[in-house]
């Protein structure tokens, strides 16, 4: 099937707003939306969330050619471009929203962190770079120090008359933090910290601004004080003088050409019994008195350590908004580009077919826009939380668990979406992806550390799985878990039997009738059941293993608990998908009534659907579908896909991205222009009597004339 599209660059041309909107739409059924009629003010208002001013203002700020990446310049230029780009953003007043109003901040969390997540389409390394002045160092600065440290240090750290690095990762213990081998001792004589990295594998590394700009680093080590550690804190180290030289006791190595973001200058650092004075500890949560005498607010030495990493969790906040703007640039190309390039006359021997009307197609790019919006919804909910616990508004422990939690589901999520996504829109550009102005390769490259630094994905989901066995044992204590499992069956029976996903029952509700399985697989709430059953299930299953070697030694845990990693680490992802659904659905039912809310909601359900198709086997397997349902699901998204192909444009363009943000030759009129003028060509080819004729037409003549 083709449609009559209209022309990219004019629908490009400006953001959706509400008064350039159809004013006539309730006089169109809901049930049959049709193309170019969609309400883009409110899907763009629901994709940029509460902060979307906020990201207007950065973005309006980005069209600037000065801001963007020149894919020609080598790594030191590249370097040295960026550096440039940060003092364009300090002189435009773009990076200090979080900061407080006495320092020429706004307090404003959320809008802080919505505004930098778009810097990703200027220059993800000028996205990135920022992150580690603003988002790192000085957000350390705000959050792990008191007043004093305030006054020293962030006007330098914000107006970038100090670079700072920060410190934490090692060569190594990567994700474990708490294992890092970097010290802070305390000598009470000189009422100093040495820090000392011990051996190499204690080095700082993969730090952006270590290689050349830093001046200054938030060092994380382990405090000993009187013999005793007292675990990861962090304090303020000068690294560098004005000239730019290592201080006493400072080395470092650049780490040189990296596989992306070469527009930041990462590096490693070691020091040498390096000594700064006892007031250069952040101490919000953790102080030293002059007579060496630690202590803190949190007496629990666990809970003070995740308090401290969990001040900066902003960082994964920030990528899941990041990731999906990647995912959403990468999409308009492809999707773009699609509704013009055309290849193969499978219909018509005189004009070859849409791309977009091919269903593998469609499956290829419109599953993945389904899954976008999902990381949307999920990474602005998971900004209002942040928002909402930095802000003091609910800032529990409990908040900030939640929030620990949230982020480490949604990160992992929208970052490995984001760079599946950008390699499938790679392959369906052809050749075209594969070309540097076409903007793909590069920043699939660029995001594909995203993947593993602010928390490794897969250690993340950990950390969510066993949040899961948290909750699990605190709902229902210390009952036998084995009994429990068979409790939760029992209990969820019935719920399965409303929404009907015992094998009998749909057999028998079907008779046959694909339809109704079809209609089955749309119901919201079998949807949701599936979703939360597929988690609980399989939560109690590793459980219940986990309670057999409760109170047996450390050892005899520990390989009981790797026996089920691997589905834990599953299962805390389909959580996530879970939480992301849920999101969704929000989204869906704070839209009016009409066909935009239609549309929206097939998207929706194709999400939910490909979720429950790639993980079918599973539920066949235990009941919960049966197999003439199964059999009838692919068909059923299949026919999703090519229902919402003629609104794909339209719901990539409703986020809103401007040329100057995709630069992209893929997203503009170019293909259609040359498609145009082929179909011209052969058109008054054909006219003229000219043309050659075909070999098997010829043929063709000749056999009917022998006849």
């Amino acid at each position: 099937m083709t449609t009559t599209r209209p022309d990219t660059d004019e629908v490009l041309a400006t953001a959706p707003t509400a008064d350039t909107l159809p004013t006539d739409v309730a006089q169109i059924a809901p049930e049959h939306p049709t193309p170019g009629t969609l309400d883009a003010g409110a899907l763009h208002a629901a994709l940029l969330g509460r902060w979307a001013e906020s990201r207007h203002r950065v973005r309006e700020l980005i069209r600037d050619p000065r801001l963007h990446r020149d894919p020609l310049l080598g790594m030191d230029e590249h370097r040295e471009r960026v550096l440039g780009q940060l003092r364009i953003l300090v002189e435009e007043g773009t990076v200090h929203r979080a900061f407080p109003a006495e320092f020429g901040g706004a307090d404003d969390h959320g809008g802080n962190v919505a505004a930098f997540a778009d810097l990703v389409f200027a220059d993800p390394s000028l996205q990135i770079k920022a992150g580690v002045q603003w988002g790192l160092f000085s957000s350390a600065i705000l959050h792990l120090g008191t007043e004093e440290h305030h006054r020293a240090w962030l006007p330098g750290a914000m107006d970038l008359s100090v670079p700072g690095a920060f410190a934490m990762t090692e060569i190594g213990h990567g994700s474990d933090v708490s294992s890092i081998a970097t010290t802070a001792t305390y000598d009470p004589d000189t009422q100093e910290f040495v820090i000392h990295t011990p051996f190499k594998a204690a080095w700082k590394d993969y730090l952006g601004n270590a290689a050349l700009h830093g001046r200054a680093a938030t060092v994380f080590a382990q405090l000993i004080t009187g013999g005793v550690n007292h675990g990861v804190h962090c304090f303020y180290v000068p690294i560098r003088d004005e000239e730019g030289r290592f201080l006493p006791g400072v080395g470092g190595e650049d780490d040189g050409l990296k596989g992306g973001l070469n527009g930041i200058d990462n590096g490693r650092l070691h020091f040498t019994q390096v000594r700064v004075p006892r007031t250069n500890l952040l101490n919000r949560y953790g102080d030293v008195a002059a007579d060496g005498t630690y202590s803190s607010p949190i007496a629990s030495p666990g809970r003070r350590f995740f308090t401290m990493l969990g001040t900066l969790v902003q960082g994964r906040v920030s990528l899941a908004q990041s990731a999906t703007g990647a995912s959403f640039l990468g999409l308009h190309g492809a999707i773009a580009y699609a509704e013009q390039r055309r290849q193969f006359t499978a219909t018509d021997d005189e004009r070859e077919e849409l791309l977009l009307d091919y269903q593998n197609h469609q499956r290829r790019l419109i599953d993945r826009l389904a899954r976008t919006y999902a990381d949307q919804f999920s990474a602005n909910e998971l900004l209002e939380k942040f928002d909402h616990v930095f802000s003091g508004a609910d800032a529990t422990d409990e908040d900030r668990q939640e929030l620990e939690t949230l982020a480490a589901a949604i990160k992992p999520l929208t970052t490995w979406h984001a760079l599946d996504t950008l390699q499938e829109c790679r392959e369906a550009t052809g050749g075209m992806g594969f070309m540097a102005r076409n903007r793909l390769t590069q920043m699939r490259a660029d995001l594909d550390i995203y993947v593993t630094f602010e928390g490794d994905n897969n250690v993340l989901l950990q950390l969510v799985g066993k949040r899961l066995l948290t909750d699990y044992s605190r709902e229902f204590g210390r009952l036998n878990v084995g009994a429990v499992s068979r409790y939760v069956a029992a209990e969820a029976a019935d719920a399965l039997q409303r929404v009907g996903l015992h094998k009998a029952v749909q057999s028998v509700q079907d008779r046959g009738d694909e339809r109704r399985s079809a209609n089955w697989f749309k119901d919201p709430e079998v949807q949701r059941s599936l979703l939360e059953d597929r988690v609980r299930t399989r939560v109690a299953d590793i459980a219940d293993t986990l309670s057999g070697v409760r109170g047996k030694a450390r050892a005899e845990q520990a390989a009981a608990f790797n026996t089920r990693q691997h589905e834990l680490i599953e299962v805390a992802r389909q959580h996530g998908e879970l939480l992301q659904w849920e999101a969704f659905t929000r989204a869906v039912e704070g839209l009016g009534e009409g066909q935009t809310r239609t549309v929206l909601t097939w998207l929706r359900d194709l999400f939910a659907l490909r979720l429950i198709e790639e993980d079918l086997g599973w539920l066949v397997a235990h009941g919960r579908v049966s197999s003439q349902r199964a059999r009838s699901l692919r068909g059923y998204v299949n026919r999703l896909a090519e229902r919402l192909r003629p609104f794909a444009l339209e719901l990539t363009q409703a986020y809103g991205l401007r040329p100057e943000h995709l630069r992209m030759e893929i997203a503009t009129d170019a293909e259609r222009v040359r498609q145009d003028e082929a179909a011209a060509h052969c058109a008054a080819l054909r006219a003229s009597g000219e043309a050659p004729v075909e070999e098997k037409v010829l043929r063709d003549r000749q056999k009917a004339a022998r006849r």
